[in-house]
């Protein structure tokens, strides 16, 4: 196993000595209720094993299929959101940036930047949000080696800002469908940040739903196994009270009511690995 560089958000130690962490919420924030129900939900899991877990949302969605498919509520609107499930859960918050101007505005209400594959190769964009201070998580592009994924994180430590995560998220394979390389978990650790596996859009099937993503769902209990086994320091899913009727990411959303079972079958797998 390689040695992570280690560091805190907020309360949380990361990587965790003793378990796997968690990084969970829903695809984007579409109303307040809905993110507090996600919210209390995680928390109220999340607490009574004394694991940790950083709050995921997207203020805004800037890569859809569509010019039509939703995209939020309004920026300040959705971060306001964002900062209040921190101060009310004590949980650190995640959203995802898009441009330079976004990383200011949301910098004043979150603890973790997450740049979107798409974006991993974007210079400005990962300076930018090295120079925030902030913790940033790269998803590794559908396009990239694993092992290039070391470049991307150099362009965030070069501003001094060596709070790193690398998340795997699936490769293209042909079109409309991704696969993930469980070697890419170990390669890209090589780098020494902890490394996420994204167990929910692994699973899409790219604009493969009449001009929306579509996705596999049923596949996410094995496949985040499989990067538990393979050595991953967290997991990244997205969780929505009615996933079917969610606003974008219908398909690979996981039910709350589904992620207890998931969360424990995980934590157990992940401590006998640990006694090994």
């Amino acid at each position: 196993m390689e040695k992570l560089l280690k560091f805190s958000i907020g309360p949380l130690s990361v990587p965790d000595d003793k378990s796997l962490f968690f990084i969970a919420g829903p695809c984007l924030i579409e109303s307040r209720e809905m993110a507090m129900e996600v919210a209390a939900e995680l928390h109220a899991c999340c607490s009574a094993m004394a694991v940790p877990c950083i709050f995921k949302g997207s203020f805004r969605k800037a890569n859809r299929s569509s010019g039509s498919s939703f995209t939020g509520i309004g920026d300040v609107a959705a971060l306001e959101i964002l900062a209040e499930v921190r101060e009310r859960f004590s949980m650190p918050v995640l959203t995802d940036v898009h441009e330079r101007q976004d990383i200011a505005l949301a910098a004043r209400y979150v603890d973790v930047l997450q740049i979107p594959a798409f974006l991993c190769r974007q210079t400005d964009l990962l300076v930018a949000a090295g120079e925030s201070g902030l913790a940033v998580n790269i998803k590794k592009g559908q396009f990239m080696a694993p092992e290039d994924m070391a470049l991307a994180a150099d362009k965030v430590a070069q501003t001094g800002n060596s709070r790193i995560m690398l998340t795997e998220r699936g490769t293209s394979f042909g079109y409309h469908n991704l696969v993930v390389d469980f070697r890419g978990i170990a390669r890209m650790a090589r780098a020494g940040y902890p490394v996420v596996y994204d167990a929910t859009h692994s699973l899409q099937l790219p604009s493969a739903a009449n001009g929306v993503s579509g996705g596999e769902r049923e596949f996410m209990l094995p496949m985040a196994r499989a990067a538990v086994a393979a050595g991953v320091q967290a997991i990244f899913c997205e969780v929505h009270p009615d996933p079917d009727n969610a606003s974008s990411d219908a398909a690979t959303q996981i039910a709350l009511r589904d992620f207890p079972g998931l969360f424990l079958q995980l934590q157990k797998l992940h401590a006998c690995l640990q006694s090994l």
